[in-house]
């Protein structure tokens, strides 16, 4: 059964997720992907996986946050027009999010769903490489993952920029 704790920790992540969608401000978002990034990082020290969680913490929610907002910085801002536009823009595209998100949590709480996901058996292993490579594989690629998406995101800032 989901803890209570986890409950309010997952709840943090939804509210930031929504947050670097809706927001206007790119700083913002970026500042709410780093809490997001956060808040999955705690997670993941309460489900017992400390070294997915540090890299979380480190890649993450510090160095792709920097590079975001390292990029941001680079980029010029918007006039108050270019800003009307695309605010009534983003709010046309968006109005129906909050709305899809409360359906789908609601429909998901009535849905009951047995996983069988467990981890790995505990072991003594003090050697972080065999730790890594051996049994946590998947939190390896997850983590290539993630560095490349923000990678991929400040390049296409960057080629956005340069095209205007």
């Amino acid at each position: 059964m989901v803890n209570t704790i986890d409950t309010i920790i997952l709840v943090c992540m939804i509210l930031g997720a929504l947050w670097v969608v809706m927001t206007r401000s790119l700083l913002r978002a970026a500042i709410a992907l780093a809490f997001t990034s956060a808040a999955l990082s705690i997670l993941m020290f309460r489900l017992s996986s400390p070294l997915a969680a540090v890299f979380e913490l480190s890649v993450c929610t510090g160095l792709v946050s920097v590079l975001f907002i390292s990029a941001i910085g680079l980029t010029h801002p918007s006039t108050r027009e270019e800003k009307a536009e695309h605010k009534v823009e983003r709010l046309q595209r968006f109005k129906y999010l909050p709305f899809i998100v409360v359906a789908v949590g609601i429909a998901l709480s009535f849905v009951a769903v047995k996983l069988s996901l467990r981890l790995p058996p505990p072991e003594i292993e003090s050697d972080v490489p065999t730790v890594l490579w051996n049994l946590r594989p998947m939190e390896i690629v997850g983590q290539v993952i993630i560095l490349l998406s923000g990678v991929f995101g400040v390049v296409i800032l960057f080629k956005e920029t340069g095209a205007k």
